[in-house]
């Protein structure tokens, strides 16, 4: 953290020298503001049944059976620029006013919580291609970030900097500090009924690890992430990085992915692998990934297969659902689009098959996906098949700004269950 404020601090000193600046006055930085917003109104089904089990002995079975139906609203602010500087924050809200006591139950981790967050509330300093925000924010990173995915989106507190004065090279160091969740119950920290709240990184993960007594993380611990993007290569994007969860995960992880097109068609192929050095009061073992994806398309139709395996070791798990930290760490290319195969169990396999079609010249996209997902790391541990059917629609003209999306899952092998999700959305 102290990197952070030195770092920031060189820069305002060089920026006051040096930079122009948009506003001319604190008042016209704030009179130019941009205002963003978004109302929602989501609709979830569920129906499922798995089998729980401890080590490799089968115990009871886990169901759930109900919908939900929330509406929220989403506003942000973002000051004009001023000798460098702005101001910004995003508000995120969430209702569920028909919720039933199973709703209650069945969805208190992922979208039953009523009640605003403030999800962002920073300040970014910009000088020439180097940014720096310091606050509460969305990053979006393979190993550190948060998921959209239902109505609170993960947020972070913490500093990041981004620079971009390599050629084709993106740089970007992170420090967390606390992490915001979907909901009060997601992690188990608070009791349910609330949307997410800011927790130390420390306090999520002796509760998601279950580390007590001497193992306890100390409040205080925090997450590093350095990443590395490099375009130099035409066609080809390079991605690094690591990340440390402090006394817990150190996590490597690496993309080569590439993209070109002939005419109408258009393909890529990709590689990734993961590296996870688990702490040794949590695993003595390390666990790898690796997978493999190549994508085909002509026109508006698109299609990929992908692969990812894990290695018998370990798991590749982070904290909340990803593969890093945060619900949208998920590196696995192989992944259901609903409810993903994001369990980065060791010793599993996956593979997915997905095409899909965008009408462009009427706004309507459709496609459906097959995820197949094998763990051989106990016998009773469910092997899954997800099948994925989706749209979207976007409104033109009157209505520009609404989108409607629909997208439907069935489980099977192990698993039995359906999930239903309806999301209408109005941006402005």
């Amino acid at each position: 953290m102290k990197l952070a404020k030195l770092s920031l601090a060189a820069m305002v000193v060089a920026g006051l020298a040096s930079s122009s600046f948009a506003a001319d006055t604190l008042a016209d930085a704030f009179k130019n503001g941009k205002v963003s917003g978004e109302l929602r109104a989501w609709y979830f089904d569920r129906d499922y049944s798995t089998e729980k089990t401890s080590g490799t002995t089968p115990t009871s079975a886990s169901t759930k059976d109900a919908d939900i139906f929330n509406v929220g609203v989403i506003l942000g602010y973002v000051t004009d620029s001023f000798y460098g500087f702005k101001l910004g924050a995003t508000l995120q809200s969430s209702y569920a006013p028909f919720a039933d006591k199973d709703a209650k139950a069945d969805f208190a981790s992922d979208m039953y919580g009523s009640g605003a967050v403030l999800s962002e509330a920073y300040i970014q300093y910009n000088l020439g291609k180097t940014t720096a925000t310091v606050g509460r924010q969305f990053i979006s990173t393979p190993l550190v970030n948060g998921s959209g995915s239902r109505m609170i989106k993960q947020a972070f507190e913490g500093a990041t900097i981004v620079n971009t004065d390599l050629p084709a090279t993106t740089l970007v160091a992170s420090v967390v500090t606390k992490y915001q969740a979907r909901t009060s119950s997601t992690i188990g920290l608070h009791s349910s009924g609330d949307v997410g709240e800011f927790d130390s990184i420390s306090k999520i993960a002796n509760k998601a690890l279950g580390l007590t007594g001497s193992k306890a993380l100390d409040d205080g611990d925090y997450v590093y992430t350095l990443l590395a993007i490099n375009k130099s290569i035409t066609g080809t994007t390079l991605t690094a990085q690591w990340a440390e969860i402090v006394n817990v995960v150190d996590m490597y992880y690496l993309e080569a992915a590439y993209a070109g097109k002939a005419g109408e068609f258009s393909y890529g192929l990709a590689a990734n692998y993961q590296y996870a050095d688990w702490d040794s009061a949590i695993s003595s073992d390390a666990g790898t990934m690796y997978g493999a994806k190549a994508s085909l398309g002509y026109g508006d139709f698109k299609a990929y297969v992908a692969y990812t395996e894990i290695t018998d070791d370990a798991g590749i798990g982070g904290i909340d659902g990803g593969a890093g930290l945060g619900g949208g760490a998920q590196t696995a290319f192989a992944q259901a689009k609903q409810v993903t195969t994001g369990t980065y169990e060791k010793d599993s396999k996956a593979y997915s098959v997905d095409a899909n079609y965008n009408f462009s010249q009427i706004g309507l996209l459709v496609g459906a996906r097959y995820t197949d997902l094998k763990v051989d790391s106990s016998q009773f541990t469910p092997d899954r098949g997800y099948t994925d059917l989706y749209t979207t629609y976007t409104f033109t003209g009157a209505l520009k700004g609404l989108s409607a999306d629909l997208s439907y899952q069935d489980w099977s092998k192990d698993i039995d269950g359906q999930e239903l999700w309806f999301k209408a959305n109005y941006k402005f």
